[in-house]
């Protein structure tokens, strides 16, 4: 059996293929991407859903996806939320778009985090009538909670948002 020699650098023993242009490379050559490095997409395109790809790919196919996905994932974070309880503040706001719901999710945070990201995708702010239901599921003898949820992508201009005083002492 001949060597197999990396496209990258030329050394000998490549081992491992590219998940895009399935070009042979080295260890050394290899950009590693985790597996749950885009789990907040709703489907992770075909070139996106590889463990390893060549410094060519890499940079031009999967840093600026990851770059983009990061910057939805600032967004996400700096979204506000507002639960299905404070409809004091957010009475007077149209409710253009259908509602989002997430059906099963292991972390009431992470829950939350992803609807936010969904809405930054949409291009909006904020989610209003946030709605989150905890189940608890067994397994044998070991137990866990299932959480899912909804909520309604708006955009939401702070400085006009009525507050409600009983809960100026935490808003969110």
């Amino acid at each position: 059996m001949n060597p197999v020699n990396c496209t990258s650098c030329g050394k000998s023993k490549a081992q491992l293929t590219c998940g895009i242009c399935e070009e042979t490379i080295c260890k050394k050559c290899t950009q590693f991407v985790d597996e749950g490095t885009f789990s907040f997409l709703k489907w992770i395109p075909a070139d996106l859903s590889h463990n390893a790809y060549c410094p060519t790919c890499h940079v031009q196919k999967v840093m600026p996806e990851l770059e983009k996905y990061n910057d939805l994932m600032a967004q996400a974070k700096n979204t506000a939320v507002f639960m299905r309880a404070q409809n004091k503040e957010v009475h007077r706001i149209k409710r253009l778009e259908e509602p989002l719901e997430i059906l099963e999710c292991e972390d009431h945070n992470e829950l939350i985090l992803r609807l936010a990201f969904f809405a930054a995708q949409m291009g909006y702010n904020s989610i209003i009538d946030v709605n989150v239901v905890a189940k608890k599921v067994r397994s044998g003898s070991y137990q866990t909670t299932v959480y899912s949820g909804t909520g309604i992508p708006v955009h939401v201009d702070q400085a006009k948002l009525i507050k409600d005083k009983s809960s100026w002492s935490s808003p969110n």
